[in-house]
């Protein structure tokens, strides 16, 4: 599977952002899907991950509350809803998959989307 993490850019403290995950190659329903983020001069940091039918989730401690993440198989894209933004949420988001449910180990990494929060 291939995957490819769209929608960042520049915005404010406590705006919204909704990134995507489109998949391609085998069917993304097959996979555990996560979001990792990486700042410059910090590690990979686990964001939160969805299970291959959408029901399970869990989360990063860092954006527990705030961020939301789901998945529509149908369109083969996984989404990670980020509300109340805030400047150190500014990284790099990447999205990959999840081999082993519960987790924060990441495979099969795609190419990332910069999300960038002003003060």
């Amino acid at each position: 599977v291939q995957l490819q993490a769209s929608g960042g850019g520049l915005v404010q403290a406590g705006d919204s952002l909704r990134l995507s995950c489109a998949a391609s190659g085998q069917a993304v329903s097959w996979y555990n899907i996560g979001w990792f983020r990486q700042a410059p001069g910090k590690e990979r940091e686990f964001v939160a991950a969805i299970n291959r039918s959408g029901v399970g989730s869990y989360y990063g401690d860092s954006v527990k509350g705030r961020f939301q993440i789901s998945r529509d198989n149908s369109k083969k894209a996984v989404y990670l809803q980020m509300n109340s933004l805030q400047p150190d949420d500014t990284a790099v988001y990447c999205c990959a998959v999840i081999r082993d449910w519960g987790t924060t180990q990441g495979d099969y990494w795609g190419q990332g989307t910069q999300v960038t929060v002003s003060s």
